[in-house]
């Protein structure tokens, strides 16, 4: 029998066991996770997540497929699923200096590589650009509301027969023994995988967020909203779940970071800058926080890898690293880590 263990129920774990049923419905699949959807770890960072698909690839290569592939996958779950927790919504975003200064163009195109994908990009006016910004866009994109979004990943996984297990490993050899006979391990650990025992991969590093969940106004924000200097710059965003499913404010990317708690003179920035960003949300002093959330994205050096490796005889696939993109890039990175099943061993 084909047999497949996902080590890891972030995001990309759940994913990555729904990828594989389709691909291969006669298999067993199970995944296996440290932390579990309702957890609340910082460093279950899938919990954390804003979350909506915004472009951050520019390599003209598996990247920037990896999120074209989730972006049309997002389209069919919202038609079809649409209790899923996916909504399509426009995001305004602006940068505070020059396009061709702040690094969002493909350097090998000199262009912006998703604007046919999302269907085009409708130019802001300058007279409507927020204080000392250079430049925004109007785009289609999605929201997601991550509180619904992972426990619809775990329940789909139940629903076609996938087992879902709480487990904590500290050396892959551990897979190997609690789950023999598998046909492939698929190493999701995230940020798990810099201190996971023989994978240990130093590239990993903290990219350290910090959000508030406030409650939305009372006339319903309809759009995302973002800003930044640069490309790698701290981002102001703005993320509604939905008309009543209050809205994320944020943010922060700081590497090499590892606390897990709130900064509570950094919470009054985020709410400084996201009421100047979005007048409707009202005063800053004003805002009802429901909480306030420290996530610990697991980045890594050049992007997330995704590639096989046989450790003790037993065949690894590796997709971890997406640092921030986990819910833009998952079912792209699903897919291209699937395809590394050798063919001759998922005879079904």
């Amino acid at each position: 029998m084909t047999y497949f263990v996902v080590v890891g129920a972030g995001v990309v774990g759940l994913v990555q066991a729904l990828e594989l049923c389709a691909r291969y419905p006669q298999a067993k699949i199970t995944v296996a996770g440290k932390f579990l959807p309702g957890d609340s770890a910082p460093e279950y960072a899938s919990a954390w997540g804003g979350a909506n698909w915004f472009p951050a690839a520019r390599d003209n290569g598996p990247q920037e497929d990896w999120e074209a592939i989730t972006y049309r996958k997002f389209g069919e779950l919202s038609a079809a699923r649409p209790e899923c927790g996916i909504k399509p919504m426009q995001i305004r975003w602006h940068y505070e200096q020059p396009i061709d200064v702040v690094g969002i163009k493909t350097p090998a195109t000199g262009k912006l590589w998703f604007e046919d994908l999302v269907g085009g990009l409708k130019d802001i006016p300058k007279h409507e650009l927020p204080p000392r910004c250079a430049f925004g866009y109007e785009m289609a994109s999605f929201v997601i509301d991550v509180q619904r979004y992972l426990p619809w990943l775990q329940t789909e996984c139940t629903r076609l027969g996938i087992e879902v297990h709480r487990r904590v490993f500290h050396h892959i050899r551990d897979v190997f023994r609690a789950y023999p006979d598998t046909t492939a391990i698929f190493n999701c650990t995230g940020i798990g995988a810099l201190t996971l025992g023989g994978v240990e991969d130093k590239r990993i590093f903290s990219a350290r967020g910090q959000i508030i969940l406030v409650e939305g106004p009372e006339e319903p924000i309809r759009k995302m909203y973002f800003r930044a200097p640069h490309r790698d710059g701290e981002a102001t965003h703005i993320f509604p779940r939905g008309e009543r499913g209050g809205v994320i404010l944020g943010g922060c990317r700081q590497k090499g970071r590892w606390d897990g708690e709130p900064e509570m003179d950094f919470a009054e920035l985020i709410k400084e800058r996201c009421c100047a960003l979005v007048p409707e949300l009202g005063r800053p002093e004003d805002l009802r926080v429901i909480k306030h959330g420290v996530g610990l994205r697991p980045g890594m050096e050049g992007g997330a890898r995704v590639e096989a490796e046989t450790i003790e005889g037993n065949l690894v696939i590796h997709n971890y690293g997406a640092g921030g993109t986990g819910f833009q890039a998952g079912w792209g990175l699903a897919q291209y880590a699937a395809a590394l099943v050798p063919s001759h061993s998922a005879h079904l």
